[in-house]
């Protein structure tokens, strides 16, 4: 999990014209994509299409040269990166569909809808990718203006849940706490850390 400017990443991918700055960014953004071709190919995992190259067709705006790939996703990771905090890890889950059974759990106890965890955990970039195809990796997005209601109605309910939901929901109650803390200080500071992004891998 990391926060940061969403809006940057957006208007680096799809900038006619870019600035200066943005060409700097993107710089560094091409560099993490070629890291992350050597580690995939270290680890013997062929995409198909090379990370690189699924940042440049992200970037191009055209047709993607598979539509069923999850190098795409790892691209628009890279891209995040620097716009983003440092990621805190939040744990280990095996089976990605767990989260749907504490979905249920939580709103039997009246979470709303809109921070429930798979609606933010599983919801995707907000820019329409070619899907990644198995479990992982997967890409999640919360406003971070939710966060505060996440925490809320989290804490209000932990008592009432089955302990092996509960730790799982006591430890985004504590993560979404500091992180509506955090954004309130950056909106006082006129920065724009607007999203909370999730990433499974």
């Amino acid at each position: 999990m990391s926060t940061g400017d969403m809006r940057g990443v957006i208007r680096l991918l799809t900038a006619v014209e870019r600035t200066q700055e943005q060409e700097r960014m993107l710089a560094i953004v091409r560099e993490r994509c070629q890291k992350a071709d050597a580690r995939l190919r270290e680890a013997g995992d062929d995409l198909r299409v090379p990370v690189v190259r699924a940042l440049e067709e992200l970037i191009e705006g055209g047709p993607p040269s598979a539509e069923l790939c999850p190098a795409y996703t790892y691209a628009f990771r890279e891209a995040v990166a620097p716009y983003f905090s440092d990621p805190t890890d939040l744990g280990t889950w095996h089976r990605p569909s767990w989260f749907f059974a504490l979905d249920s759990e939580l709103a039997r106890h009246g979470v709303p809808r809109e921070v429930l965890p798979s609606t933010f955990l599983f919801s995707g970039p907000p820019l329409r990718l070619p899907h990644p195809g198995d479990a992982v990796p997967q890409i999640g997005v919360l406003p971070a203006q939710r966060a505060v209601l996440l925490a809320e109605t989290y804490e209000r309910v932990l008592s009432l849940l089955d302990d092996e939901f509960a730790t799982t929901a006591r430890r985004f109650a504590e993560l979404m706490r500091f992180e509506a803390e955090e954004w309130e200080t950056a909106r006082r500071l006129g920065r724009r850390d607007d999203t909370i992004f999730f990433w499974f891998r």
